[in-house]
């Protein structure tokens, strides 16, 4: 079975480099572009002998890239598998463990797709001759390949220009695949509604956000106000950051402690940011 997560990009509207520090608030707005995380098993079943194995198998793949882009790490994508299968572990008694086990000796197949709002098409535009217009833009397919978003596509050897467009595309992304494997391995049941007053999940939208947080956090080597994070979990909203010290501390315990336990002081900390959630007037759009 496969599971299918996505998560939103933002914009911070009000708030600029204050809203680093507690207590000022920021305004941020969820925005229509989206990552997608699919994860489904690798094999079909679990091969007899596969019991001794000490690890899973992992394939990433996303088709808007080149194979040369997944011949460098990408952090995002490894510390939110890395935090999302140890939040699994953390979490569950000993019978889920074997179950979750068993789950992951089948592998993880992890499938990532971003709108095209997210990055810079200039180069393929113009080299189709269009002008630099919206509408231009909206005559590319849908999740289009950046493969060869460069000046010299033509040579058939050059790597993938990500250029971003500034909406949030690693807290997205990242967001995204925390939800889609939490959902997968049973951590979290997160529902389809998109009617907050109707959600019963807030208990694992707030697990989501915690796990993507900190594996955001860890990935780009430094805790910053975690706006972007919260809005891609819960859209958009009047912010207050969290104090540092709710995951400045595990990056020295991820050194030292066992990865589950570090997920466990996570979870049980003091994750003191405030959220009002807000949205544009009726018939109004940006």
């Amino acid at each position: 079975m496969a599971v299918v997560a996505s998560a939103p990009g933002k914009v911070l509207m009000t708030g600029g480099y204050l809203v680093l520090e507690r207590p000022n608030a920021g305004l941020v707005l969820s925005t229509n572009a989206r990552f997608y995380a699919i994860v489904k098993p690798i094999y079909p079943e679990t091969k007899p002998d596969s019991w001794a194995w000490a690890w899973a198998d992992v394939r990433l793949t996303s088709p808007q890239l080149s194979r040369e882009a997944f011949e460098t790490r990408n952090p995002f994508v490894e510390y939110a598998v890395q935090y999302s299968v140890a939040a699994a572990y953390a979490t569950f008694d000993q019978n889920k463990k074997d179950a979750l086990h068993k789950l992951l000796l089948q592998g993880l197949d992890i499938t990532i797709l971003g709108s095209n709002d997210f990055y810079s098409y200039r180069n393929e535009i113009q080299r189709c001759g269009l002008p630099l217009t919206p509408e231009s833009l909206a005559t590319l397919p849908p999740f289009a390949s950046i493969s060869f978003n460069t000046d010299d596509a033509n040579e058939g050897n050059c790597k993938p220009e990500v250029a971003k467009t500034g909406l949030g595309s690693s807290a997205a992304m990242t967001t995204a695949v925390v939800a889609s494997l939490l959902h997968y391995l049973g951590v979290v049941k997160i529902s389809a509604s998109k009617d907050h007053q109707d959600r019963k999940d807030i208990a694992d939208l707030d697990m989501v956000h915690k796990i993507a947080q900190t594996a955001h956090c860890i990935a780009q080597g430094k805790v910053g106000s975690g706006f972007d994070v919260s809005s891609a979990v819960y859209g958009s909203q009047r912010y207050v950051r969290f104090s540092p010290e709710v995951i400045s501390s595990t990056q020295v315990a991820a050194t030292a402690v066992h990865l589950p336990e570090v997920i466990i002081d996570i979870l049980k900390g003091n994750w003191d940011h405030d959220r009002t959630e807000f949205s544009l007037p009726p018939l109004m759009t940006l």
